[in-house]
């Protein structure tokens, strides 16, 4: 037996350390945070024995009836799943080793690890699981503490109020993800599992269930996806959840939660490329997510809410290339989710930087309000300007060759089909995310400090920055992996299966001609541009932007606002529809409930009444009736009535 035979530890161990840590955590050493740290270091060091084990051609899928005929509990293990596990058990170790120090000053932090165990509990139970019904539970399991965690400083109000809104937002996809589990279910339930992939993904049970239907249930998970993985317009949750702990913002846009949508589409990716029209919906979605929300980035003075839109922006380009993909069939998996393990990498570098940054600033979180932290905090600028590079896809790293990938193959989309926009799309936001990633590090490292704490700003503990120099080193470096990655992760993919389910989708695969040399190199021009645009404004505070700019500017105001869309939502949709339900409830209780309760209480009074006009006091009434009486007792008994 070898590695793979025990994979279900890799979800289990952090089971146990969330066990451990909620019942004694708070008894052990630094008073929490030892027993999570341990389960996750063993779910890492499985998942990369695991890992080796796949790559020398190992597969298993387990599965264990479960209450129902056909309903089962199981795991299986493919190249799309270890991939994973190794990025979510491997960031999310990097994330909790740096909460020992960032968190040690919290007299709440066993619960804190005990939380945060779960939560990678539930995510590497969702990439485990080898059916939808298993998948839905630990897909509601991390939205649960999802909101167990941004709201974890439950008695500060901004933190409650974010907590709530992610829970509620995120349940708008999670209904539709069901609604698409329950047409799904309905259409395959001859099947002897299923919602079970092995049965669901082939080519005969898929041709037998309807078009319109297929279409349904690919957009009824990309519902789910759109909640999950925050993209336009379910993405309102996401800037308010950096009121919780950066820890938690790390975990939750690196390694957890907004990639379960991601990895939903991929994983049921066959169904989506079988699907007439879903896959273009899904390329111009992610596509218009990525730019849209780049421009927000632009004029956001709060450190962690920048990133929170980076986070927005690169998830679009992940569910474009899943919709572009339809002209590469397999590969597309393999291309989108090597660009989520390299914005895994980046990402949580960028966040645990920036938590050092606040860390070092008593909690400070305004742009503003910082400058000149290069000289204070050397390793923490140095590692958060390799994080920035990747993230504007700076040539050479690991952001570069993922984010490269995703946009010359929205380009090889645009020559096949003539829809350029996707590709106009992301383009776009590639110089936007330069210029924004950049005018945030230069605002927080260059210049002259620009408050009193920024001027006695300190570097973190070595247990923080020990973190930062390792997710850096794979930042720089993971991309020399690409080739060999896209090989694994796509070719074992079922290409042969998706080659089918693309002419049954009414889609054409295109193997690519010559894409011309200024195409390859635009989006190195766009990192080199945006970058270059930022440092002349914002390098050593250059340009007072507000000299050029006024706040009353109506472009500057759409973007400050975020085009509204919080307004929208809360005042005239959420407000109203609740106000709306209300007078529903009202009329209910007046017509219903009062008029059940009332007619009861007239009835018996009217019976009353009428009982009441029998009571005459007269003897000679009272005989005739218990004559009569008698008389039809006599004729029931004799059976004349």
């Amino acid at each position: 037996m070898g590695w793979i035979d025990y994979a279900y530890w890799i979800a289990l161990l952090p089971l146990i350390g969330f066990v451990l840590e909620l019942f004694i955590g708070k008894y052990t050493w630094k008073q929490g945070g030892i027993f999570a740290n341990l389960t996750i270091l063993g779910s890492t060091i499985i998942s990369i024995g695991t890992l080796i084990e796949v790559l020398g051609g190992a597969r298993i899928d387990v599965s264990v009836p479960w209450f129902y005929q056909g309903i089962v509990v199981g795991y299986m293990i493919d190249p799309l799943a270890i991939v994973m596990l190794c990025m979510v058990s491997f960031v999310s170790l990097m994330i909790h080793i740096y909460a020992l120090g960032y968190m040690e000053e919290d007299p709440d932090k066993s619960r804190y690890f005990a939380e945060t165990s779960l939560f990678t509990c539930g995510m590497l139970g969702l990439v485990l699981s080898n059916n939808l019904l298993q998948l839905f539970i630990f897909w509601e399991l991390v939205g649960l503490c999802s909101y167990l965690l941004i709201g974890f400083w439950w008695y500060k109000p901004e933190a409650a109020a974010a907590g709530k809104k992610a829970f509620l937002t995120t349940r708008v996809g999670d209904v539709l993800f069901l609604l698409g589990i329950i047409l799904l279910y309905y259409n395959v339930s001859h099947l002897p599992e299923p919602l079970t992939f092995r049965y669901i993904f082939s080519l005969e049970v898929l041709e037998a269930i309807p078009p319109t239907h297929l279409t349904a249930i690919a957009l009824l998970f990309l519902g789910g996806a759109v909640g999950k993985s925050s993209q336009f317009p379910l993405h309102v949750w996401i800037p308010d959840a950096m009121e919780g702990p950066t820890t938690v913002s790390a975990l939750i846009h690196a390694a957890t939660m907004v990639t379960a949508g991601i990895y939903l589409v991929a994983r049921t990716y066959p169904i989506f490329i079988a699907s007439p029209g879903a896959l273009v919906i899904v390329a111009v979605l992610g596509g218009f997510t990525a730019l849209f929300a780049a421009t927000l980035g632009l004029v956001v003075n709060d450190i962690k809410r920048v990133l929170a839109y980076s986070t927005i922006s690169q998830l679009g380009y992940m569910l474009c290339m899943l919709g572009v993909g339809s002209i590469v069939g397999a590969f597309a998996v393999g291309y989108s989710l090597f660009h989520l393990i390299s914005h895994a990498f980046f990402k949580a570098l960028l966040f645990l930087c920036s938590g050092v940054v606040l860390h070092g600033l008593a909690d400070t979180r305004d742009l503003r309000e910082m400058g000149g932290l290069l000289r204070r905090m050397p390793i923490t600028a140095v590692t958060m300007l390799i994080g920035a590079l990747s993230l504007s896809g700076f040539p050479l790293t690991a952001g570069f060759f993922s984010k490269d990938r995703i946009i010359e193959t929205a380009y090889e989309y645009g020559v096949a089909t003539g829809d350029y926009l996707p590709w106009i799309f992301i383009l776009l936001a590639a110089l936007l995310t330069a210029i924004y990633t950049f005018r945030l590090w230069f605002m927080a490292f260059t210049g002259e400090p620009r408050s009193y704490l920024a001027e006695h700003a300190h570097e973190g503990s070595k247990i923080m920055t020990a973190p930062l120099i390792v997710l850096a080193a794979f930042a720089l470096g993971f991309g020399i992996l690409q080739s060999r990655f896209y090989e694994f992760v796509g070719a074992n993919f079922d290409a042969h299966l998706i080659g089918e389910l693309a002419h049954l989708g009414g889609y054409h695969l295109h193997h690519g001609g010559e894409v011309p040399l200024i195409i390859m190199i635009l989006p190195a021009i766009c990192a080199i541009g945006g970058i270059a645009i930022a440092a002349g404004i914002w390098y050593n505070n250059r340009v007072d932007l507000s000299r050029y700019i006024s706040k009353s500017n109506p472009i500057y105001r759409l973007l400050w606002n975020k085009y509204y869309l919080d307004y929208i939502f809360k005042d005239l949709i959420a407000e109203r529809f609740f106000g709306f339900v209300a007078l529903l409830a009202e009329a209910f209780d007046r017509c219903i409930i009062d008029g059940i309760v009332n007619g009861i209480s007239r009835a018996i009074i009217a019976i009353g009444s009428g009982l009441k006009r029998i009571q005459t006091g007269v003897v000679e009434t009272y005989a005739t009736a218990v004559v009569i009486g008698v008389v039809i007792l006599i004729l029931l008994i004799g059976g004349v009535l």
